[in-house]
């Protein structure tokens, strides 16, 4: 389930460049303290991994880039995604209460909200990022500290960890192991970095081809692909092949 909010302001929204962590404590602090809590100390738990099962996208607008701060001017939206509907009707039930969200030190002032519908799923389908996709792994130097390596597209553990982190997120609504994983070719896409609280992520934009069971394919596209959803990544869009070649990859 998808939701789209629309600000319209007439002052400037003044952000941090990388703003990921601001956004998300906004989306926190404008659902229950015990949805809100639970999401923080628990989530939802396959083996040793905890799943928080939403994402969201980047903030889209017309923007300017000074320094470290980025500066968004007029309307500006940005897109919250989760197959848990509880999430969803809370985040736009807190937000449309108060008519406004803070990030920051701004208060974005809500222009409308609107529920995307969803796309004709497929097992194959053409799809563009609304935020980034990363995965790792937490390797072991010589020495024997701890390294994090973030994956490329182009390299094959990057789609064996998308497919294993998306198996364990759709056991959460098919109550059982789906033994097919998915695959993501790339298309046109470019590597970002990102800093959330002081750590550099590594990320990539773009466009790419995902393809796998359909079970999978629907679970992403509401929970996020890959790792670190809850922190504004691994948001896409299905897009169409005429899209891809027009480049109307966001609306």
């Amino acid at each position: 389930m998808r939701v789209l909010f629309r600000f319209e302001n007439k002052k400037e929204i003044v952000l941090p460049l990388h703003y990921n962590y601001y956004l998300e404590s906004a989306i926190y602090r404008s659902i229950s303290p015990e949805l809100s809590e639970f999401l923080h100390k628990y989530g939802f738990v396959f083996g040793k991994r905890r799943f928080k099962l939403f994402t969201f996208s980047r903030i889209f607008g017309a923007y300017k880039i000074i320094g470290d701060s980025i500066k968004f001017y007029g309307h500006t939206s940005f897109m919250v995604s989760s197959p848990i509907e509880r999430f969803i009707v809370e985040l736009v039930n807190g937000i449309m209460k108060r008519s406004e969200i803070s990030i920051g030190q701004n208060a974005l002032k809500i222009e409308s909200v609107y529920f995307p519908k969803p796309p004709e799923f497929e097992d194959k389908v053409f799809a563009k990022t609304l935020s980034p996709i990363t995965v790792y792994s937490t390797l072991l130097t010589p020495q024997g500290a701890k390294k994090t390596y973030y994956y490329s597209p182009f390299e094959k553990q990057f789609n064996e960890l998308i497919s294993n982190n998306a198996i364990k997120k759709g056991y959460f609504f098919s109550k059982r192991k789906i033994k097919n994983g998915m695959e993501i070719k790339p298309l046109k896409m470019r590597e970002v970095f990102l800093n959330y609280k002081g750590t550099i992520i590594r990320g990539w934009s773009g466009t790419f081809i995902l393809s796998g069971p359909l079970t999978l394919i629907k679970v992403t596209y509401d929970a996020g692909l890959g790792s670190k959803n809850s922190e504004g990544f691994g948001m896409y869009e299905v897009i169409s092949a005429g899209d891809l070649k027009r480049g109307n990859y966001f609306k």
